[in-house]
């Protein structure tokens, strides 16, 4: 109807910097969170007396409390919007940040990750959710993709920026920065995201109808297919840059701490760029007719190569080895491309829901992944230098790539009646 397309029309989206923008932000202040236990988890390793598990585990809890949240916090963002949910969180975040620099021990650190990933276990899905609301289908990758790229400045922020304020500040004193900055992010996304996107609001549902959504969802034929694959693309960067990449560059390469902090930045640059240019490119396909799904197969099965790569020269000249985890780091920022082309095949009124569910997934996998690398590596003695032998992350990044490859296959089978 003419009528109905005029006032479609009228309809302008705010900017890139009043909506997706202050969601990145807080976004920013996440990436940081989960990094940062990779840049320094040898010095509470060395302070706190823990074991490769004991480490591993430190960090699992933190996406163990990620994972619970999800299916409750993608149904309060569908309900009642990313705005106030998320100026919510960004509070709780900040609470764990203080309880990890006012940590005296090993469980009173895990209890304020626990808290912390309670209160950033949004970031991505509120960013999907005010773009699919907002937005057409087409450009919803590419925006996202944008918003990942300022978030995933907080993984550069980690690395060597984190590694020189140390001396500085102390650990603690990072974390009491982080909270800082998860309180700042909170007043921005209250004062400048919008309520809800345009059009009417949805009719208000019982919440036991509004969560038996979830079942549709777990059950749809492609999400089934596509959610594997596309949660351990994300996964796998969670694993490594969340925390084993560091000790990998250290027992592995034999690289000090001074290269480590700069081969985790150029992780965290390869995130970066990856997450802007996949979600761009990721777009421009799908407007030129391609699948959506296009861009996350690619980076899938190059991040599979890489793993081969890997696990078959260890122990190689720092470039080769930049490049290569570079171009892990650009493979796994692919995720949310997924996540915008699963989300396609559900209504706007899911999105957020839809982009939990993935995330439960990929969660489960991350607190998966990160213990039993842990345990991969007890099997060995510790090194004289205090680390763990090269044999274990052999064998660990052989895991992850079976993994990787059981899910392409899964992902590409052919269908019944197709």
């Amino acid at each position: 109807m003419p009528g109905e397309r005029a006032a479609a029309a009228a309809v302008t989206p705010p900017s890139f910097a009043r909506l997706t923008l202050p969601l990145a932000g807080l976004n920013f202040v996440n990436q940081a969170s989960r990094t940062l236990i990779a840049t320094i988890g040898p010095l509470l390793a060395v302070e706190f007396a823990l074991s490769a598990s004991e480490l591993g585990l430190l960090a699992a809890m933190f996406f163990a409390a990620y994972a619970v949240a999800q299916l409750p916090v993608g149904l309060a963002i569908d309900l009642w919007g990313a705005r106030r949910v998320q100026s919510v969180l960004a509070l709780v975040a900040a609470s764990g940040f203080l309880i990890c620099a006012l940590a005296g021990g090993p469980m009173t650190l895990a209890i304020g990750r626990v808290v912390t990933g309670l209160g950033i276990s949004a970031g991505l899905i509120a960013m999907l959710k005010v773009n699919t609301q907002w937005y057409p289908k087409e450009r919803v990758a590419g925006l996202t993709g944008l918003g990942v790229f300022v978030g995933a400045m907080g993984s550069l922020a980690a690395t060597l920026p984190a590694q020189m304020l140390v001396p500085l500040l102390g650990w603690r004193g990072v974390f009491l920065l982080l909270g800082a900055m998860a309180m700042a992010a909170s007043a921005w996304i209250f004062l400048s995201v919008p309520d809800r996107g345009p059009g009417p609001a949805p009719p208000r549902r019982s919440l036991v109808l509004e969560t038996r959504e979830f079942g549709r969802i777990f059950a749809h034929p492609a999400f089934l297919r596509l959610a594997p694959a596309i949660a351990l693309l994300s996964a796998m960067n969670f694993t490594y840059q969340g925390l084993w990449a560091g000790p990998w560059l250290r027992d592995v390469a034999g690289l000090d701490e001074q290269g480590r902090a700069t081969l985790l930045l150029v992780y965290a640059l390869g995130l970066m760029l990856g997450s802007a240019g996949l979600g761009q490119a990721a777009s421009r396909l799908q407007r030129r007719g391609w699948s959506p799904m296009a861009m996350p197969v690619l980076a899938i099965v190059v991040m599979a190569v890489v793993q081969a790569l890997l696990i078959a020269l260890p122990s190689t000249h720092p470039i080769l080895l930049g490049v290569l985890w570079f171009v892990f780091a650009f493979c796994g920022a692919g995720g949310p491309a997924g996540y915008a082309a699963v989300g396609q095949r559900f209504g706007a009124e899911l999105a957020g829901r839809v982009a939990t569910a993935i995330n439960v997934a990929m969660l489960v996998l991350v607190f998966f992944l990160q213990n039993v690398t842990g345990w991969i590596l007890d099997l060995w003695p510790r090194t004289a230098s205090g680390g763990w032998a090269s044999q274990g992350y052999g064998w660990s990044l052989a895991l992850t790539l079976a993994l990787q490859l059981a899910s392409i296959a899964w992902m590409l089978r052919p269908e019944r009646g197709r």
